[in-house]
């Protein structure tokens, strides 16, 4: 793993721990891209509001206004999709799916496939009605915004976010692509169960939810321009810091972005990697904690119990993730 804080008038702490490749044992290093999961959920829904700016869409639409055969689509909202209360199932949850997945994780995935395995699902509660995570709805918000703009999601996130952010070491991949330097990952989200190196497995089967790839210093001013909404009018950053309850006092969720006892940010995880990337506006703080493995520690993500330790430390009237670990879920 590596871990990085900042925080001004206090300094900052940069170290790495453990080994990018247990074949060479060549060391972890904070200058290794890995791919982040969830995170990219950010970028997506920072896409979503740039266009939600430029009046070429509303939160308040139906999301059946730009994709056709949703259930419920008449009257399921863009922002009740970012927001993950559409009542639309996850479609990484289905089994069919995971078995996909597990048996043949170099498979090009498309957004329309994807769909299907969460649509067969039919709908689990009226929008709006509650808070249920689901990578669904971050594939709808993905053709939304290539309906509205007329080119690939990872052009718009590339060149309209990712530019503009000035991130030097972040991508929207449309294969396996995974660029020098980074760390190789390692998953037992495996079909023998046993722990496998995932590095180069094709993370389309995420897309808008989870496909992308950055590095620790990336994402710590990535951390900065999400949380004080640089990219987008006051206005439109307002609604996205609307946080809704979660099942967890302290913790909110508001559109493709969690306040986690005041942390701001998102976290991610998808088979050999997480990330948690967020900031602190009491102190100006920034913490970005990566790793190249997404095994569980006593049915724990790792990255919530780094987090945890970390802030118990650093922030103890802030400790993430609150009361029990159950920050959203990543990819």
């Amino acid at each position: 793993m590596a871990v990085g804080l900042w925080a001004p008038g206090k300094g900052s702490y940069v170290k790495s721990f453990g080994v990018a490749d247990k074949a060479t044992g060549a060391p972890m290093t904070s200058g290794l891209r890995v791919r982040i999961g969830s995170e990219t959920k950010t970028f997506t829904v920072t896409a979503l509001l740039e266009l939600v700016d430029q009046h070429r869409a509303g939160l308040d639409d139906p999301i059946g206004k730009y994709v056709t055969g949703v259930p419920n689509g008449n009257r399921i909202t863009l922002r009740e999709l970012a927001g993950m209360r559409s009542g639309l199932f996850n479609y990484s949850e289905d089994p069919d799916f995971a078995k996909a997945l597990e048996t043949t994780p170099d498979k090009h995935f498309t957004p329309q496939e994807l769909l299907a395995y969460g649509f067969k699902h039919g709908v689990q509660f009226q929008p709006d009605a509650q808070f249920d995570y689901s990578n669904t709805n971050l594939v709808l918000l993905g053709l939304v915004i290539e309906k509205v703009t007329g080119r690939p999601l990872h052009d718009v996130v590339m060149r309209d976010v990712v530019a503009p952010a000035g991130l030097h070491h972040t991508l929207f991949p449309t294969g396996a692509e995974f660029p020098e330097p980074h760390a190789q990952g390692y998953t037992e989200q495996t079909a023998s169960g046993k722990i496998e190196n995932s590095t180069d497995w094709d993370p389309s089967w995420a897309w808008a939810a989870g496909a992308m790839i950055s590095d620790l210093q990336d994402l710590r001013s990535w951390a900065h321009t999400l949380a004080t909404g640089t990219l987008l009018t006051p206005a439109t950053q307002a609604e996205r810091l609307k946080t809704r309850p979660i099942g967890v006092p302290g913790d909110g969720y508001g559109l493709g972005i969690f306040d986690v006892q005041g942390w701001i940010g998102h976290n991610g995880s998808l088979p050999g990697y997480e990330v948690l990337c967020v900031y602190l506006p009491q102190a100006r703080a920034t913490m970005v904690i990566v790793l190249n493995t997404d095994v569980l520690h006593d049915g724990q993500e790792p990255s919530t119990l780094f987090g945890e330790a970390v802030t118990r430390i650093v922030s103890p009237q802030h400790v993430y993730p609150g009361h029990k670990p159950s920050a959203p879920k990543g990819s």
